[in-house]
């Protein structure tokens, strides 16, 4: 099966449908044949299910970075595909085009969230 993201206004995905391969047997035979079934004009580009942080979860190639969700945006510059930024002070790491926080994650077996305010991992209780 082939997954594809519609790209809205913002190269914001706004929704991610899966088609036949027989019907999508390259990118535009699905845009194509999307836009031929919804009577539209969208720009829609294909994800791969199996793409995660840059890695391809099954040895093949990655593909765009990251599987497609709604809200995530497409960078055409790198043709990618990158989640919502979680928060004002993550950085994006352009190999994964995932966020990272300013300051790793702590290394125990605790678990923490982000404080923003703090600029810092807290634990929870």
């Amino acid at each position: 099966m082939a997954h594809f993201a519609k790209i809205g206004v913002g190269n914001i995905v706004e929704e991610v449908i899966v088609v036949s391969n027989d019907v999508a047997p390259t990118e535009k035979a699905g845009e194509d044949f999307i836009n031929n079934i919804f009577n539209t004009k969208n720009v829609w580009k294909q994800t791969s299910y199996n793409t995660r942080n840059g890695v391809h979860i099954l040895d093949g190639i990655p593909y765009r970075k990251n599987y497609a969700g709604i809200g995530y945006s497409f960078d055409p510059q790198i043709d990618a595909f990158i989640p919502p930024k979680p928060f004002n002070s993550w950085i994006l790491d352009e190999q994964t085009c995932r966020w990272n926080a300013p300051i790793p994650y702590p290394n125990d077996e605790n678990r923490y969230k982000w404080n923003e305010q703090n600029q810092s991992w807290d634990l929870v209780e």
